[in-house]
């Protein structure tokens, strides 16, 4: 009787976890091919009980033995997974069924491509990657160490750019090397370098408030909180201090998400005390050239760096950048391209980043634009996801 109800039970077992493989369709509306785009599945979207465990399934092509690689992220940290991520390639104007099955058939070791952490050894940064491009931005040892007048510090809440030229991680590798004494991050020996200057700009993608002619931000974050790092994505929040914009008071915080193949950070601001926020790309010694296409919003610079070039850009959501400002001065590092964006339920979201002409397939201004313009259109029109019924 006891080996008869085992058998019932591995049966009833095994009849449940096949119930729960499950058949999505996606489909691409756009008649160009589509490829390192993430795709989002839920319990909701795969029609799963709330008990279900997004990291205890995996994604394989339908009709073949195919499996993409996969992530499972808890984005609100109550120790449940959110949402289950990967990747598909699908033709233009075309569709493609996945099959969802359970994890433990899935061959192979999955790895960390997109990878961010805070940097205590090199005062106190944080930094994120993925196989295309490397950033980081500053905390609060480092503010105090200027406010102290001590050496070493950076009082900024722009962000910095690491020009890498390598698909793998280099995160970890240039900071030993920095902070053993075996070499430096700022000298290309093959992987790239580090020879962006932020100083008190924007960087890449950080934000100020306008109000009266005149351009507000705050300094550098002040806590942080890793989300994920893996195959597909790493995310992370940073928290500000609150900062005052000619006597408004501002309270922000930034959620940023890097995923595998994009040259452009996601920037998700949580903002209390304004109505639109000033993205910004930082023009240096202003001997670039900008660009825009507000309808497709999207702005860009390229600009030369040593014996090299790089495009910056910002692109943000359909009818959420209403304007821009090429804002110039004589003030130090304060030139900035600014994407005036609007700023919904306390929230804002745009993306950025950069192309270097040594480690992108971007070798002219025109070329980076268009990367610019393709990202909008796909981001305008997401790949479709349908549960096979």
């Amino acid at each position: 009787m006891k080996r008869h109800f085992i058998l019932i039970t591995i049966l009833a077992s095994s009849f449940a976890l096949h119930s729960q493989n499950k058949i999505i369709t996606i489909t691409n509306t756009l008649s160009v091919d589509r490829e390192f785009e993430t795709v989002e599945l839920t319990q909701k979207i795969l029609g799963l009980p709330s008990s279900a465990k997004l990291e205890e399934l995996a994604v394989k092509e339908a009709n073949s033995d195919l499996y993409l690689e996969s992530q499972a992220v808890d984005n609100d940290g109550d120790g449940i997974m959110d949402v289950l991520l990967f990747q598909p390639k699908i033709a233009a104007s075309a569709s493609k069924d996945f099959e969802i099955v359970p994890s433990s058939n899935t061959p192979g070791t999955k790895n960390i491509n997109c990878y961010s952490r805070f940097v205590p050894e090199r005062t106190d940064d944080y930094a994120w990657e993925n196989n295309k491009v490397a950033f980081r931005t500053y905390g609060p040892v480092a503010q105090k160490m200027v406010e102290d007048n001590i050496p070493g510090g950076t009082l900024t809440s722009g962000i910095d750019a690491w020009l890498k030229r390598v698909e793998y991680p280099i995160i970890n590798k240039w900071y030993e090397k920095m902070t053993s004494g075996a070499g430096t991050y700022h000298k290309d020996t093959g992987e790239g370098l580090d020879n962006f200057a932020v100083g008190n700009s924007r960087g890449i993608g950080g934000i100020a408030v306008k109000a009266d002619g005149k351009y507000y931000f705050s300094k550098n974050f002040i806590s942080w909180k890793t989300i994920t790092t893996g195959s597909i994505r790493t995310s992370f929040i940073l928290t500000y201090a609150d900062w005052d914009a000619n006597g408004k008071k501002i309270t922000e915080s930034k959620f940023i998400s890097l995923d595998y193949g994009s040259y452009l950070s996601r920037f998700e601001i949580n903002i209390k005390g304004a109505k639109t926020i000033a993205a910004g790309i930082t023009l240096h010694e202003k001997k670039g050239t900008t660009g825009n296409n507000i309808k497709e919003g999207w702005l860009s610079y390229w600009e030369p760096i040593e014996d090299s070039e790089i495009g910056m850009g910002l692109v943000a959501p359909k009818n959420t950048m209403s304007s821009f400002d090429n804002y110039v001065t004589d003030e130090k590092e304060l030139s900035n391209l600014y994407g005036n964006i609007a700023v919904k339920k306390n929230k804002a979201v745009y993306y950025a980043g950069f192309g270097w002409k040594k480690g992108s397939p971007f070798k002219t201004k025109e070329e980076w634009e268009t990367y610019l313009s393709s990202f909008a259109t796909k981001i305008n029109n997401p790949l479709v996801v349908k549960l096979k019924k």
